[in-house]
């Protein structure tokens, strides 16, 4: 697993929150606090790891647009109209 650094802004309410997470699981700070959040919460959002169906459906369509457009990039928004996002 790669560890990414940033600064954030967070207001009083969230500040509040994380000092709880940490408490409530005995975590050292508030940034364990945020992965224990992210670990709890993160999969109503994003999968933990892509499905090969996934993966294949995506390469499909995209097999199909080229087949149909031969040289013409796709842009994310019309990826995004023929994935159904």
């Amino acid at each position: 697993m790669s560890l990414t650094q940033f600064r954030a802004e967070i207001d009083d309410y969230t500040n509040r929150v994380l000092g709880v997470v940490k408490e409530k699981y005995g975590l050292k700070d508030k940034s364990d606090a945020l992965k224990k959040f992210a670990e709890m919460y993160g999969e109503d959002f994003v999968e933990k790891e892509v499905k090969e169906e996934f993966v294949t459906e995506v390469l499909n369509i995209v097999k199909g647009y080229h087949s149909k457009y031969q040289k013409k990039k796709m842009s994310l928004a019309e990826l995004d109209k023929i994935s159904g996002m």
